[in-house]
């Protein structure tokens, strides 16, 4: 009787570890499932967080699309003259043929019939009333230039100033309460912060990318004169120039200007310039036709340690005097040779592009406080800013809209020097425009102007004002000095 109890139990046994070994896996699997589904609730409510940031870049978007406009330019190519080609003094055509050889027989002929090009590219509006602010290659030379608005309207737009050292440019078109979009505070962004970038690429019209601020402060790029770009990895192809670079405010914090490429394409490599340069440019060509830059009058130079070293300075966040100009702001505040510059206008300076950025955006005439090491002491002396006059693209007289074609500059004893003047008086012509006003009126590079319409011009202020007070339409006589002799040349606009 023991015997058949002990087998049924042994046999309960067996099938209960034979159930068990079948159904393990079920239930091990059922287990996994579960606590994957958990994992799953859980996630999803997490998923909140990343649906209210994806509305936030919706809110941002509609924000700011009114605001973004589409910039289309025209410039029209004309055939330029038919000008001999001149030989070279070595070989025999003159000697038996006369001057007028090459005139006659080696004239390069041109197709008389001109062209168009055209060019996109995307604006922003920062004025109710109608300016819009974009980069200077996306007008630049153009002869007509279009504004589209979101709604599809679409407006002629005058061009109010240019400035090619910064890559801006301000248009206006005659239109009322547009809707503007803010300014931001540049100065205040973070690297790692979401930016949005708005614009036309390829023509693709309010095309809207999302990344982040990958650095600040770029420099030496080679892109303009005066760099300090924000970097970001938001998508920027050929057409974004121009465009705003936003914060999640819907804040304009930089202008899209241009992108590291290989291809031509976005590769997360773009290139924005700060509101707070924008702002600084667009105010100055508002309220002058131009933009005035602040001069300090020195030339200067980043530090190395070898270079703290020699002058008892500890670190290299500051920025060495090498020269003082001669009667300049700083040299008349008593700045000198050696000094390390510490601050500007209370900005610590710690490298040559950014001082060089801060002088420039300080209006002339501004008193500023200095700080700066001298024989191992801190130091303050206030600087009355003077105005950088350096090249001068003549872009507009008092007739709106027609070009001079050609850029100055005020003339040096250096200068002087080198073209065998006596004087350093005037100024010298150094660029001229293929087709331009300038050179239709044979003005050519080198050339000193040095009055215009009987008034004696002196530098480039003299030069800017007394064009400004002609109307080229009736015509504005100059006169010109070449190779130590002068003559007349009159420019006159035919539109």
């Amino acid at each position: 009787m023991k015997a058949t109890r002990y087998s049924v139990a042994v046999a309960g046994l067996a099938i209960i570890l034979l159930v068990v070994g079948l159904t393990g896996p079920y239930w091990a699997s059922r287990v996994a499932y579960a606590t994957e589904s958990g994992r799953a609730a859980a996630a999803r409510e997490q998923l909140q967080s990343a649906t209210d940031l994806s509305r936030v870049f919706q809110q941002v978007a509609k924000a700011v699309r009114p605001s973004v406009v589409n910039i289309s330019s025209v410039r029209r190519i004309q055939p330029r003259a038919q000008t001999p080609t001149s030989p070279s003094p070595h070989m025999p055509f003159r000697e038996f043929f006369g001057e007028d050889f090459f005139d006659r027989f080696f004239q390069h002929r041109t197709p008389q019939r001109g062209f168009e090009q055209r060019g996109l590219g995307t604006g922003v509006i920062v004025s109710e009333d109608g300016y819009i602010l974009t980069n200077n290659h996306v007008i630049e030379g153009a002869d007509e230039v279009t504004i589209t608005l979101s709604d599809d309207r679409a407006y002629k737009a005058e061009v109010i100033g240019t400035d090619d050292k910064t890559d801006l440019a301000v248009l206006k078109i005659d239109v009322s309460e547009l809707t503007e979009a803010t300014l931001g505070d540049s100065d205040a962004i973070e690297i790692g912060d979401w930016v949005l970038a708005l614009g036309n690429p390829f023509g693709l019209e309010q095309t809207v990318t999302a990344g982040i601020i990958s650095a600040k402060g770029r420099a030496h790029m080679g892109i303009a004169e005066y760099e300090d770009f924000i970097q970001t990895d938001a998508a920027i192809n050929p057409g974004n120039s121009g465009g705003p670079l936003v914060n999640l405010r819907g804040e304009v914090i930089g202008i899209n200007t241009a992108i590291a490429s290989r291809t031509g394409g976005s590769m997360g490599i773009g290139f924005a310039i700060p509101s707070s340069m924008a702002r600084t440019v667009m105010d100055s060509i508002v309220k002058n036709g131009r933009v005035e830059r602040g001069w300090l009058g020195v030339a200067i130079q980043n530090l190395t340690d070898d270079l703290a070293d020699s002058f008892g300075f500890e670190g290299t966040d500051g920025v060495l005097i090498g020269d003082v100009t001669p009667d300049g702001p700083a040299d008349k505040a008593g700045l000198q040779q050696g000094d390390i510059v510490l601050t500007f206008h209370d900005k610590p300076t710690t490298n040559v592009n950014q001082l060089r950025n801060l002088v420039a955006a300080t209006p002339p005439g501004q008193s500023v406080e200095v700080a700066y090491h001298r024989n191992g002491k801190r130091q303050t002396v206030q600087v009355d800013i003077g105005e950088l006059e350096t090249q001068m693209t003549v872009a507009h007289g008092r007739d709106a809209n027609v070009d001079l074609g050609m850029t100055v500059q005020t003339m040096t004893p250096d200068i002087a020097r080198q073209l065998g003047e006596q004087e350093a008086t005037g100024v010298v012509v150094t660029g001229i425009e293929p087709g331009g006003l300038a050179a239709t009126a044979g003005v050519r590079p080198k050339d000193i102007i040095v009055m215009v319409n009987d008034a004696p011009i002196k530098d480039v202020a003299d030069f800017r004002a007394e064009i400004d007070r002609q109307h080229l339409k009736k015509g504005v006589r100059l006169v010109i000095k070449t190779d130590g002799s002068r003559r007349f040349v009159v420019l006159k606009s035919r539109s």
